[in-house]
């Protein structure tokens, strides 16, 4: 019985969750970032207040999330995140979610979205306060990237593209590995563990677990520069994301 009320529970409170989630988007684009965009006239300023801001709003999210019951939230070790200055994070992409809580986790965070988002009126005025980067334009995209390290932001990739699909192999795109061989930044891999699965490409926000999931992300510092030399872009690509989808492999079986 325990069970049942708990879970009947959880079906409203992670709606609720969701709708401050929209709405607290809404509220950002229109009153915050206004704000900001009439005290902080330079551009490259404005944007990491406001990025700074996306991350604050991500906090309180994830602890609300954790208030009314429906998570528990782990990072392993937590001062991995908070001092990094420049970094490649690259991570795999089990839930929907994934992205709000490494934001949360890392202050100066930039991201790659898909061009899908500009059309969402909960996050297009964010994307756009924050200056988050669009792969809708191949062309700039690697120049985005790359200046955003320079600038000392965290640049998070998930190598999949998308959500992996439970009980399917993850397929890591060629995106990630192009940009790590291309800006030649540190990289930071970040394992994350979801138990029970919830959240995933193919469940509904409404599709609750049986009981309250465990989000986890372990931050390991092993050796993941690109190292690939004497070959083609395309055939260094090939490789380095073939090294990246067997650590990862590796790594999550491990765990």
């Amino acid at each position: 019985m325990r069970k049942v009320i708990s879970r009947a529970w959880r079906i409203p409170a992670t709606g609720f969750c969701f709708a401050t989630f929209g709405i607290g988007g809404l509220l950002l684009s229109v009153i915050i970032f206004g704000a900001q965009r009439l005290i902080y006239r330079d551009e490259r300023l404005r944007k990491a207040k406001a990025r700074r801001t996306v991350h604050y709003a991500f906090k309180f999210f994830i602890g609300l999330m954790r208030c009314v019951g429906i998570a528990r939230f782990h990072v392993y070790p937590k001062s991995e995140l908070t001092d990094l200055q420049g970094h490649l994070v690259l991570a795999n992409h089990p839930s929907l979610i994934d992205i709000v809580v490494l934001i949360s986790a890392i202050p100066n965070a930039d991201c790659v979205v898909k061009a899908s988002l500009l059309r969402n009126p909960f996050m297009r005025g964010v994307i756009k306060g924050t200056g988050y980067i669009s792969n809708s334009d191949p062309e700039s995209l690697l120049d985005d990237c790359e200046t955003s390290l320079k600038q000392g932001n965290n640049l998070i990739i998930f190598p999949e593209g998308t959500r992996t699909t439970p009980s399917e192999a993850m397929r890591f795109r060629r995106g990630a590995a192009n940009i790590a061989i291309r800006c030649n930044a540190p990289v930071l891999p970040l394992l994350i563990r979801v138990r029970p699965t919830t959240l995933t490409k193919s469940e509904m926000w409404y599709q609750v677990p049986e009981r309250r999931f465990q989000f986890e992300v372990f931050a390991t510092r092993k050796n993941l520069e690109c190292k690939v030399a004497g070959q083609s872009l395309a055939k260094q690509s090939r490789i380095y994301t073939r090294t990246l989808q067997a650590f990862f492999e590796q790594e999550l079986q491990a765990l």
